[in-house]
């Protein structure tokens, strides 16, 4: 992330995904950053075998395929997700919601991240996760989340700093819960932070069509819906974005409060209206 990405945020209005994506994602310039690229990840929100706006629609995730296939063919492209339901696994969430379809675009697989060969890390700035275990893959890839606009009830948002909550493998973050990422529930905030501190997004691709207004998997939606897609490369600057969406002070979020000038930035944003 260069120093004009810092708190810059990228938004349309949307129409279509056909039409509002590319339109959208020239501006961030994101092509020119894929050209030296090898391999892109994809996350999108897949955490239950819900339908949108609970999770990632396919129909956007197919429109960033298709925008980054047309003018950089040589891409490998990978659609990753480690769900958090206990009684689906990934497989099954991408059957339910339509991406297995997406597996048969030339150069696109799906994985999951959940069963993925791991590397373990060190890092003694971490005060919750001092160490971690996490997929290999995703630091062998430019890596894009794409994730839905929502509040949550015990993080407070869940946005693309938590969407990496996906990564975490259930072998070593269960740990008897109900829930495949269940230990992340204690200091839940200092958990996603410190994640993000071995691996953040390296874009972000938000849907923010509708949004979740009250928690991630129940409850109302916004009203009036904000009827954008937003986009950049900051994080932090993204998630703050999302909140102001939500209605919700980003520095009244734990994991973005903490982030702010070491993972990105929360304020003052630049936001480019396209």
């Amino acid at each position: 992330m260069s120093d004009t990405d810092n708190c810059t945020v990228y938004t349309s209005p949307f129409t279509s995904w056909k039409e509002s994506v590319p339109h959208l994602l020239d501006a961030t310039g994101l092509l020119d950053r894929l050209a030296t690229e090898k391999r892109v990840l994809i996350k999108p929100n897949l955490v239950e075998p819900l339908k949108p706006p609970i999770t990632t629609p396919v129909e956007l995730v197919a429109a960033l395929v298709d925008y980054i296939h047309t003018l950089q063919p040589h891409l490998e492209i990978i659609i990753g997700e480690g769900c958090g339901s206990l009684s689906n696994n990934t497989l099954q969430v991408f059957e339910t919601l339509g991406y297995n379809r997406l597996a048969d675009m030339t150069g696109v697989t799906l994985l999951d991240l959940n069963e993925a060969p791991l590397v373990h890390m060190q890092d003694s700035n971490c005060n919750h996760w001092p160490e971690m275990h996490l997929p290999g893959i995703v630091f062998e890839s430019f890596l894009i989340s794409v994730p839905v606009l929502k509040a949550h009830s015990l993080a407070g948002v869940t946005l693309t700093m938590k969407n990496m909550m996906g990564l975490a493998p259930p072998a070593h973050y269960q740990q008897g819960g109900s829930w495949k990422k269940a230990s992340f529930h204690h200091n839940i905030q200092e958990a996603v932070f410190d994640l993000n501190r071995y691996r953040t997004p390296d874009f972000t691709l938000l849907d923010a069509t509708i949004g979740m207004q009250k928690a991630h998997l129940w409850g109302p939606t916004c009203d009036p819906p904000p009827n954008r897609i937003a986009a950049g490369y900051d994080p932090v600057a993204m998630d703050s974005y999302g909140c102001s969406l939500l209605g919700i002070k980003w520095d009244s979020v734990g994991h973005l409060d903490m982030a702010h000038g070491i993972l990105g930035c929360g304020a003052p944003l630049t936001v480019h209206e396209v």
